[in-house]
């Protein structure tokens, strides 16, 4: 049975006013209802078809709710089936007396964008989102939507627009915008065909008796994980480096890569099975409480029932302010950063999360954002692991299944770990926390007796994205629960040298050079001085038996050993400098190396995939384009790594010499201004490969959610005191009642 909408109170309908809507919109409205029924077939749950134009007509007078389905485009894998979810949205909307219409705007895949021009536009892709929803939804005047969640940038690019919109309208003395999201189910990733395993293994096993036992490891580590789009990048590094070595030729490395690509995504679509940017914009959007819990974690598209359920939802949401976009957003800010901590969220979501409260109007910053992860300690709750068969693809079955309650039960399990987290904020279910955790049938991670993803016990006690200082630059951050505690431990409190590239282009050139520790042996890229320095500060209990060796034999023992320490810093990749594209292929390019994963920690101005993992810094501000310190650094100098201190300090090069640890950096900005000049100079020019239609000029920067500096100005709103209380209007309500 259909539960019945209410009108929507306003005082303003466009409709009524406006014959020329009245005349365009009723066949717009029949045809996807048509369509609807028509692609459902046999699926279709309902009476005779009464989707009359005089109908369609009559509901727009009478200021019926206008909900737009707002769909992504076919061409990204998580919006294939955006057809039949839309199909059945639009049924039930029209059952519950509502009008549906439907639009979709672009959507950038990231995989696809990877390591081409296409990843300078992918950040500016979602304030592009957000600009095309405003559009849409004020041009036809909807009052609400229904999402379908996507990936990339899409996500928080609609819940930008949303909120953002909620608030001009009430400013406006309008009926607050309501929104649900649907989010795309999660892809099953691919397997390894038989056959090209075993040459794979075959090739392993030939590099490992001719003396490469880095191949042989190499190759083994890409072939255990769960095969997607980013574990090709893997393959391409250490195929690459084989084919150099004489082990392929480059028709075997092509033909390799065939046979994984057309291996790699399962036909239906859906939301990649990592833990990436798009499954982390699901976990968020849902620990803002947007996310209906039947639609939240699925394996395939949804059903009739399913949709149904989250769309009559709305009929409690609709002309409450407190349940309106931004109410429901800003209101569940602390849920949504600790479940992206617990949960081991994606670095993009830190200006993600930012740029959506400043849409809302809310003041906040990467700071306010950081003081809410370290209010409370945040434990390690996902036990995720491409390598063992506990990917989101995962989670999703022990959610379909009814062995998992997806974010409720990490909602609950980071109570039970004695995080503090807000209960009584409202949620598109119509209700409060509470109130969804009053039902504990499957609520606790317990349940999951085989291969849980969501843990009881921690991993560790803590996680999530740091943010890092320094004495050469504002802020960066660094993922955390993107490194293992040894790995960790290997760079902690450790002296690195600069390794500096101009830009990406560069350093995927470097990092791939077969030949990159010997040149930088050979040419003596790190003087002998401050690699015994290195030594003393990084291994001092091996000082004594290393430090009377040659430069090129020290070399060589502190690589073996781990000693050394390099900082790869990636420069010019910002927003405004660059469209601040992500830094995945480089960090790739690393981590497929076991003995550069060992040396090399990744620092940049531009951003990461959300599945990059290791000693990746990066959203670094000031950006290079606008001064910062990045810009003035260059190969051989030294930094210290700090990373449990949430630090990095630029090292004094003479104190160094000396013996001294000591951190001071202004004077490098005058020495380095001619070669400052002349980067400026290089960067301005490359600047021009990316359209200047869609350059991020105008923008605040990485700790400031890169959105239109209007925005931000806008941004007044204190998140701790001005959102409206569920409980409060909840008592008011049983008083009134």
């Amino acid at each position: 049975m259909s539960i019945q909408f209410p009108k929507i109170e306003n005082a303003i309908n466009s409709y009524k006013d406006n014959v020329q809507g009245k005349a365009n919109e009723p066949i717009t409205v029949a045809g996807l209802l048509d369509r609807s029924k028509q692609i459902l077939g046999l699926d279709y749950i309902g009476s005779t078809p009464d989707w009359t134009l005089e109908e369609i007509y009559n509901r727009l007078e009478e200021n019926a709710p206008r909900i737009a389905i707002i769909g992504g485009s076919p061409d990204h894998p998580a919006h294939i089936m955006d057809f039949n979810t839309s199909a059945h949205a639009a049924i039930r909307i029209w059952q519950n007396g509502g009008v549906p219409f439907y639009f979709s705007t672009p959507v950038l895949c990231d995989g696809t964008a990877q390591n081409n021009m296409g990843m300078s536009y992918s950040l500016q892709s979602r304030n592009a989102v957000a600009q095309m929803i405003v559009n849409q939804m004020e041009a036809h005047s909807y009052h609400g939507a229904f999402i379908i969640q996507g990936c990339d940038k899409q996500p928080l690019g609609v819940v930008s627009a949303m909120v953002h919109l909620d608030r001009l309208r009430q400013e406006r003395g309008e009926a607050p915008v309501f929104a649900t999201f649907a989010p795309a189910h999660v892809l099953q990733g691919g397997t390894i065909p038989e056959d090209l395993y075993t040459e794979l293994s075959q090739l392993a096993v030939k590099a490992e008796q001719q003396g490469d036992t880095d191949i042989a490891d190499d190759l083994r580590d890409a072939m255990e994980y769960i095969l997607q789009c980013s574990s090709n990048t893997a393959f391409q590094g250490v195929l690459k480096r084989a084919q150099e070595r004489g082990f392929i030729t480059e028709g075997i490395h092509k033909e390799y890569e065939r046979r994984l690509a057309v291996a790699t995504c399962d036909g239906s679509g859906g939301v990649c099975a990592f833990n990436g940017t798009g499954n982390s914009s699901r976990h968020i959007v849902a620990g803002f409480g947007l996310v209906h819990p039947i639609l939240e974690l699925l394996t395939s598209a949804p059903n009739q029932l399913q949709v149904n359920e989250a769309i009559d939802s709305l009929a409690t949401m609709i002309n409450d302010p407190v349940f309106s976009a931004s109410n429901i957003m800003a209101s569940n800010i602390r849920n949504a950063i600790r479940i992206h901590s617990a949960s081991g969220g994606s670095t993009n979501l830190m200006m993600h999360i930012v740029g959506a409260m400043l849409y809302g109007c809310f003041k906040f910053s990467l700071w306010d954002l950081d003081e809410i992860h370290h209010l409370h300690p945040i434990p390690d709750l996902f036990n995720y692991s491409l390598t063992e068969g506990r990917d989101i693809f995962s989670l999703a079955t022990q959610c379909c299944s009814g062995d998992s309650r997806g974010m409720e039960t990490l909602f609950y399990e980071l109570m039970e770990n004695g995080v503090p987290m807000d209960v009584d904020a409202p949620t598109v279910t119509g209700t409060s926390w509470r109130e969804r955790l009053v039902y504990t049938d499957n609520l606790s991670a317990s349940n999951v007796k085989e291969n849980p993803v969501i843990l009881s016990k921690p991993r560790r006690p803590f996680s999530g994205v740091d943010v890092l200082t320094g004495n050469f630059f504002e802020s960066a951050i660094v993922k955390i629960s993107g490194m293992a505690t040894p790995q960790l431990d290997q760079f902690d409190k450790k002296a690195a040298f600069v390794l500096y590239y101009q830009n990406e282009d560069e350093a995927n050139q470097g990092l791939l050079d077969v030949q990159l520790l010997p040149k930088l042996r050979e040419s003596r890229a790190f003087c002998h001085e401050n690699m015994l320095g290195l030594l003393k500060v990084n291994a001092i209990d091996q000082y004594n038996e290393l430090k009377g060796y040659d430069y090129e034999t020290l070399f060589d023992k502190m690589v073996e050993k781990g000693i050394l320490k390099i900082a790869v810093i990636v420069s010019g990749q910002g927003p405004e400098a660059f469209g601040m594209p992500e830094m995945f292929t480089p960090m790739q390019h690393i981590n497929a190396n076991r003995k550069l994963q060992r040396l090399a920690a990744l620092i940049s101005d531009g951003r990461y995939s959300g599945v990059s993992y290791g000693a990746a810094i990066g959203h670094m501000t000031p950006e290079a384009k606008n001064g910062g310190g990045i810009l003035y650094l260059q190969t051989g100098d030294i930094v210290y790594l700090n990373l449990r201190g949430r630090e990095i300090q630029f090292i004094d090069e003479d104190a160094f010499k000396a013996g001294k640890l000591e951190f001071k950096f202004n004077h490098i900005i005058e020495e380095r201004e001619d070669l400052a000049k002349e980067r400026l100079a290089a960067l301005r020019q490359r600047q021009r490969y990316v359209a200047a239609s869609n350059r991020l000029i105008g923008h605040t920067d990485a700790a400031n959610g890169v959105v239109p500096i209007v925005v931000a100005e806008e941004a007044v709103l204190d998140y701790k005191n001005d959102v409206l209380s569920y409980e409060k209007a909840k008592q008011k309500e049983q008083i009134e009642s």
